[in-house]
């Protein structure tokens, strides 16, 4: 049976059964936790954590997902890849145990004939959690397995929970016997390769508290509403149904291997060390595929470093086989053929995936040329000198220039006898992310590897930027990518990066942010531009969307700009040299600048300084600027040869490079720098200038954040209206305002402190008549009841410990209080030495009032605190109190 075949089935099984189909979610993970998808019930965490209705009480799925811990150790093995596919059934509240187990046997073992799988019932194992009475029962006796294939197993093996505080439940595995061939007898908890899982029956129905590894914490109590997660490994199942000994000879892996064996020669089988290389082959390619269908695109960082990775693996065990010339083109379609039988948008989206990974085999192929022979002549030197370790800066070297991911180079370095000095390249690593403003680095070089920029430079030249002297011009298209490539044409709709001859945007540099705007080609189309970078020195990169019409490479272009956001930037961008200036004068040249963004209506600064400014100083800036605006000077703009620029005492730009001739921006007699972005003609085109304030943004640097023109105008106003509904409330002029509001503040700060003070000595007032009042049971004092609403959790425990130290002589005592805070319900308990002695320990009736309650809690065996989600349920809770110390007294 095709592995398409077994999940039409599975999804057609429990559609039938009144399961929502829920199509697989994208291998991007939609949480902050995740960088991949790496678990069939991923996309379904919200609904068994509570924080989202599920769509329906029951669904299935097949989901795609991918590990990577595990990435060395593709190929040595059979058993590790880094793709899967993982069928599964949802019950949110609905069925549990036994529609789960009946669910899972009926369509393993129906026949083929009549939609099932055609499992022999006979080869079929099952394990169950240590205590799960419930489960084996089912198998038993609803199911019929006999009790010699059912095993337990413990909380390592058959326990399940996200590894947080949250639901978690025993487990109930299937297993399949695939014969003597495979080892010895004696099931799973024997031999998990001869008796392999299939199926894992996840039921839901704990809460666990905090705790480390898979079996270090506590469970809390039952879950509210109980649900099931269950998982079916599709290539798993492939293995047995297709009647192979492991995955890598399953349909959509065997494909792979088939087209490499064309491509080199090799046969499956042959050797051992090829059949490594095969397998990984065969996995790499497959997860690359899928990867890059979901919108994954090769990158040093993150989810695009993995992909990058394992392609460059792939691409590398090929070459180790034989292989001389490009082989991914072969290999992904063939990857598309399979697989796009489950998943269609692969044969749809065929040609961006071809271009996405032909780009970084391109890539890749041309650093293997050159970091191979620095790799040899390392390796060679280092064997000279009698060393077994290759040094972290030659690891860095090839990373750095060559594109090597130090995976590759531990691998190829192994290979030659050597190990490699990874802490050595780590640390020149982080080095150069100091260095660097990896952010930004990653803004200007998008998806497209750097040689596609270079080639473009190469043969057309730097970009004229003409956008000093106008905000809009003709031009010419000389460069074009789409989705990272270099393409002759883009159509409507298509993300493009677009490389002018001339251009009138800005690109970003110098803390000011990109020009926006639109290009007009003469055939009507018309590109969207919203970003311009400059990932190589020289050319201007404008980063927008087709709207209407075609692009072609060469064709005759009208570029203009948004102005109206120019001149709001250029206004941002002349206050922010004021700022520096004003800065330096009040602080002293160590206010240095280290960094700033300019951006419509405002800006930010960042420079340096040991301490917090003073508001007194700030305001002085302030008004400084703002006394320049009004002597309107002139903003004025030279080029000149940087030794005359240091002459005149222009400073220089943060985060900027210079050549021989530079560009220095003065503004009248005030301020001169060395700058290469756009002003205004004059400062009283600013308007006015508010900062907002200054705060550290680390060790030794502050940063200003203020609003020019409009914007600061419109905060001014919001705050006139502000200050005239205080004026209203306080009665007072603006003037007198902090101190009126200063000594309300304080008089209702005392207020406060009195109504807690009197709250809390009327509590403990109670602690007399509540001791008197103590019920005698089986000998011990029980003191339980409850407490006036909005008592807080330190006067509740002071009142029962001021309680339980009334209760005379060896007396055992009880004292269990409960109370109502913020709409949920609290509980304190405390017990005496007699108490304990006898049995009677705080933490276990806590535990018992809050699984009433329908939270948790816990303690010291003396005292101890509980919560809930339901106050209705406190008379419960006191019963379930009293229950429990009269059982164990």
């Amino acid at each position: 049976m095709e592995s398409a075949e077994i999940r039409r089935r599975w999804l057609s099984f429990f559609e039938e059964r009144g399961h929502a189909v829920v199509p697989s979610a994208s291998l991007i993970a939609d949480d902050p936790t995740l960088l991949l998808v790496n678990a069939g019930m991923v996309p379904f965490k919200p609904y068994f954590l509570g924080e989202t209705k599920p769509p329906a009480p029951r669904a299935t799925s097949v989901q795609k997902c991918v590990r990577t811990p595990d990435i060395e150790e593709v190929g040595k093995t059979t058993r590790h890849g880094t793709f899967f596919q993982m069928c599964g059934n949802f019950s949110f509240g609905d069925y549990f145990k036994e529609g789960a187990i009946k669910y899972a046997w009926e369509l393993l073992t129906s026949s083929v004939a009549d939609g099932g799988y055609g499992l022999e019932p006979e080869k079929l194992w099952i394990t169950v959690y240590l205590d799960d009475d419930e489960a084996e029962t089912i198998w038993r006796g609803v199911i019929g397995v006999p009790a010699e294939r059912i095993q337990r197993l413990g909380k390592k093996d058959n326990f399940w929970s996200m590894g947080v505080p949250g639901p978690c439940g025993p487990c109930s595995e299937i297993n399949y016997d695939r014969g003597p061939e495979f080892g010895v007898e004696g099931g799973p908890a024997v031999n998990d390769e001869r008796y392999v899982e299939i199926w894992n029956l996840v039921f839901m129905q704990y809460e666990r508290g905090a705790g480390d590894g898979k079996e270090d914490f506590p469970i809390l109590g039952d879950l509210p509403s109980k649900n099931i997660d269950t998982g079916l490994g599709l290539e798993r199942l492939a293995m047995i149904l297709q009647g192979v000994q492991n995955m890598y000879e399953t349909d959509t892996l065997r494909v792979v291997m088939d087209k490499a064996t064309e491509l080199t020669g090799v046969q499956y089988g042959a050797a051992r060390n090829t059949d490594v290389s095969m397998r990984v082959v065969a996995d790499h390619i497959r997860t690359s595929v899928m990867l890059i269908g979901d919108g994954v695109t090769p990158g040093n960082e993150g989810r695009g470093y993995v992909l990058r990775r394992i392609m460059r693996r792939a691409i590398r065990n090929m070459r180790l086989m034989g292989a001389t010339g490009p082989v991914v083109q072969d290999l992904v379609d063939v990857v598309i053929d399979t697989m796009g039988q489950q998943y269609p948008e692969l044969v749809t989206d065929r040609k961006r995936i071809e271009t996405v990974a032909l780009a970084e085999e391109a890539a890749f192929l041309k650093a293997v040329k050159g970091g191979t022979n620095i790799l040899d002549t390392a390796v060679t030197e280092t064997k000279a000198a009698g060393g077994t370790v290759l040094s972290g800066d030659k690891a860095f070297l090839l990373h750095d220039t060559w594109g090597f991911p130090i995976d590759l180079t531990l691998e190829m370095a192994a290979e030659q006898g050597l190990s490699v000095d990874e802490p050595g390249f780590r640390r020149l690593m982080q080095e150069q992310r100091d260095r660097a403003k990896a952010d930004a680095k990653a803004k200007k070089t998008g998806h497209a590897d750097m040689s596609a920029y270079r080639e473009i430079a190469d043969g057309a030249g730097a970009t004229e930027f003409t956008g000093y002297a106008t905000t809009q011009g003709e031009s010419t298209i000389v460069g074009l990518l789409v989705n990272g490539v270099s393409a002759p044409a883009a159509s409507e709709g298509d993300d493009v990066e677009v490389v002018l001859d001339r251009t009138p945007f800005y690109a970003e540099g110098g803390g000011q942010l990109a020009d926006q705007g639109r290009i007009k080609l003469d055939s009507g189309a018309v590109i969207v531009v919203r970003d311009v970078q400059q990932p190589v020195p020289g050319v201007s990169v404008h980063k927008g969307s087709v709207q209407v019409g075609e692009v072609t490479v060469g064709a005759s272009a009208y570029a203009a700009i948004d102005v109206n956001r120019r001149r709001a930037i250029a206004r941002a961008h002349s206050a922010t040299h004021l700022t520096h200036q004003a800065l330096r004068d009040a602080l002293g040249p160590t206010a240095a600048q280290a960094g700033s963004e300019n951006s419509p209506g405002r800006f930010r600064f960042d420079f340096g300084s040991p301490n917090a400014v003073p508001g007194t100083v700030l305001t002085d800036v302030e008004q400084k600027i703002n006394d320049v605006l009004s002597r309107e000077l002139d903003v004025t703009a030279e080029i000149m040869s940087i030794d005359e620029a240091k002459k005149q005492g222009a400073i220089a730009e943060f985060g900027e490079k210079y050549g021989e001739r530079v560009r220095v921006v003065t503004i009248g007699d005030f301020s001169k720098e060395l700058c290469g972005g756009t002003h205004v003609g004059n400062t009283a085109q600013l308007g006015l200038v508010k900062l907002l304030g200054e705060s550290s943004i680390g060790s030794g640097v502050r940063r200003v954040e203020a609003l020019v023109g409009v914007d600061a105008y419109n905060f001014l106003a919001k705050e006139h209206t502000v200050v005239a509904q205080l004026q209203e409330l306080v009665k007072g002029r603006p003037e007198e305002l902090p101190e009126k509001i200063a000594s309300m503040l304080g008089k209702l700060k005392d207020a406060e402190k009195e109504i807690e003070k009197f709250r809390a000595e009327k509590v403990l007032q109670a602690a007399a008549g509540l001791a008197e009042n103590a019920q005698d049971i089986r000998g011990v004092a029980l003191v339980v009841g409850t407490v006036p609403d909005g008592t807080g959790a330190d006067d509740l425990r002071k009142l029962v410990l001021d309680v339980r130290g009334r209760i005379q002589g060896d007396r055992p005592a009880v004292v269990a209080l409960f109370t109502t805070a913020n709409d949920r319900p609290l509980t304190v308990i405390a017990t005496n030495e007699a108490a304990r002695q006898r049995g009677l320990k705080a933490g276990d009736l806590v535990r018992t009032a809050a699984k009433t309650l329908g939270g948790g809690g816990g303690g010291k065996p003396d005292v101890a605190q509980g919560g809930g989600q339901n106050p209705a349920a406190i008379p419960d809770a006191i019963a379930a109190v009293e229950r429990l110390v009269a059982e164990t007294a």
